[in-house]
């Protein structure tokens, strides 16, 4: 099957078709392709240095924009240059069928290993990474007299009277609506697969009317509750933690109803370094490796023994602060979160866009 739905990509504007090799990695290098920014920088404080020190091979690290043109074009040419890449959900499991990545043998996760991941592997090419969500944040001192602790709370116009901002994207807008108007979180994808329940998502959305203001990068629902232009807002969950654990202590996180989204890493078809790649994936995959992340960056480990090495060592992030409360994997706000489904909205991306879109033109109507 040939996959080219590429929502996150889009939603974080970073989806560029791009030819050729990329940067200036050679094939000499040992090269791990991620996202830049801080991101790539807890990439490389987490792993890559520990991995340098063990093996002696350095890590040359480069950043790219989403997608899979660039690696399609390496893998086609013959001419690999990228050995291991950072991708997300939808890019994990098309790339796979495409065979653009290397598979991993069924010892490369043991038993033990699989049962501790918090989210299943959908292939055999993928390696753990990180897990990230979409959430939602209020500004504290708004709501001196009680603050929103629940996704329901985000529609309740009377209770927490104010703007909010939503994503322009459909993605996670349904998800977030559905459990606020009562779904369990568990089988929000069965209500999306009938009419009925797509009707009953925007319908939820819609009881926002005349209060809504749209974003479509990340950065931007942040700076609608500095300037006061919202109350609340959804928002990229590591985006609220860094701004939380810096000097915005004002700006609170909502877990409840959050829709998890997973990351992974996969080795290139054709890499000259394969078994180098392959101990790279087994690196970032232990426990320690996993936590360490979280140190330098808010997102969830995929991996249940590294928030018990987090949560006995708190406070764990790098300036001293705690990060379990900024965390989306820990175990009850799992309980209360959608596990996004690449292959549902592989399948519903382009009439759900185009509703989304109506959706939006009517409300300035």
């Amino acid at each position: 099957m040939t996959q080219t739905f590429r929502p996150l990509a889009t939603i974080l504007c970073l989806a560029f078709a791009l030819a050729g090799a990329g940067g200036d990695a050679v094939a000499s290098d040992f090269v791990v392709t991620s996202w830049g920014g801080s991101y790539e920088l807890s990439q490389q404080k987490a792993y890559g240095e520990s991995f340098e020190d063990q093996t002696g091979e350095a890590v040359v690290w480069e950043e790219y924009h989403g997608g899979l043109d660039q690696l399609r074009a390496q893998v086609e040419s013959g001419n690999v240059v990228w050995d291991v890449i950072d991708v997300f959900a939808h890019d994990a499991r098309s790339g796979c069928e495409e065979g653009l990545f290397e598979t991993l043998p069924d010892s490369f996760y043991n038993r033990a290993r699989m049962n501790d991941l918090i989210v299943e592997r959908p292939n055999n090419c993928v390696g753990a990474n990180i897990l990230w969500s979409w959430i939602y944040a209020y500004d504290e001192r708004r709501f001196p007299d009680g603050a929103p602790q629940t996704i329901a709370d985000f529609f309740d116009l009377e209770k927490f009277p104010g703007k909010r901002a939503l994503s322009v994207y459909p993605q996670a807008n349904l998800e977030m609506a559905l459990v606020a108007d009562g779904v369990a979180p568990g089988v929000v994808y069965e209500v999306l697969d009938t009419a009925e329940g797509v009707d009953r998502a925007f319908r939820k959305l819609s009881e926002l009317q005349g209060n809504i203001v749209f974003w479509s990068a990340g950065e931007e629902p942040l700076e609608m509750m500095r300037s006061g232009e919202v109350v609340m807002a959804t928002a990229y969950s590591g985006r609220v933690a860094s701004a939380a654990l810096g000097d915005e202590n004002w700006m609170k996180a909502v877990f409840d109803g959050q829709v998890v989204e997973e990351e992974w890493f996969v080795i290139a078809r054709g890499t000259q370094k394969l078994e180098l790649a392959k101990a790279f994936l087994a690196h970032v995959a232990q426990p320690m490796q996993q936590a360490l992340q979280a140190r330098w960056i808010a997102y969830g480990p995929m991996r249940f023994e590294a928030l018990e090495i987090i949560e006995n060592g708190e406070p764990w992030f790098h300036t001293g602060e705690p990060v379990l409360p900024y965390l989306p994997t820990t175990t009850a706000r799992l309980n209360r979160s959608v596990i996004s489904d690449p292959d549902w909205w592989a399948r519903n991306n382009k009439a759900i866009t185009e509703r989304f879109a109506a959706w939006r033109r009517a409300l300035q109507l």
